[in-house]
C-alpha cells in the first residue's frame, strides 16, 4: 500500500483486513441475536442495536453498542472502534444522521437523533461514562484518538 492509502480513516482494505472485517459482522449478528434473546444485557452490559445506513453502500447496517443512560429517554454511546480508529457505524451514523434509530430488547427500532457531545457537555458525559465502565478510560490511554461521545435521543 502507498503511503497515502494507509492515512487517516481511508485505509484500503487487504485481504487480512476483509478477513478481520468479515468476522466482526458475523459476531455482530451473533451479538444483535443475544441482544434481542437475552433482556439487551450483553457481559453484563447495557446494549442497544444501533440501525444505520452504510455511506457508500446505501445498505442498512445493525452494530451492538454499550449504551449509558443520558435523562429520561436519551443514550450515550462511545465510538471507541477498538482504538486506532473511528468505528465504521460512526462514519454510517454521521454520513445519514436521519437514517438512524436504536433497538432495545423486546422493541422495534425507533428512529433516533444523533448528537456528538462536545466541550464541558462531553466531559460530563464521559465522566459518567467512565464511572460506570472504567475500561473505557483504559482503551482511551491507549489510543492517541479522542473517542467521541454521541447521545442518540428518540423522534
Amino acid at each position: 500500500m502507498t503511503s497515502s492509502q494507509q492515512t487517516g480513516n481511508q485505509k484500503k482494505r487487504g485481504p487480512l483486513t476483509r478477513a478481520s472485517h468479515w468476522f466482526q459482522r458475523r459476531m455482530n449478528v451473533r451479538t444483535n441475536e443475544k441482544i434481542r434473546r437475552k433482556a439487551g444485557k450483553v457481559m453484563g452490559m447495557d446494549m442497544l442495536i444501533l440501525h444505520t445506513v452504510g455511506r457508500h453502500s446505501g445498505q442498512p447496517r445493525e452494530s451492538p453498542l454499550t449504551w449509558f443512560a443520558d435523562g429520561d429517554d436519551a443514550r450515550l454511546i462511545v465510538a471507541s472502534g477498538g482504538g486506532s480508529r473511528h468505528p465504521d457505524w460512526y462514519f454510517n451514523l454521521m454520513a445519514h444522521p436521519d437514517k438512524a434509530a436504536i433497538e432495545f430488547h423486546g422493541q422495534s427500532a425507533v428512529p433516533a437523533t444523533p448528537h456528538v457531545l462536545e466541550g464541558a457537555e462531553r466531559e460530563k458525559a464521559w465522566q459518567r461514562i467512565t464511572e460506570a465502565q472504567p475500561r473505557y478510560a483504559k482503551y482511551q490511554k491507549k489510543s492517541e484518538r479522542r473517542y467521541p461521545v454521541i447521545r442518540l435521543t428518540p423522534r
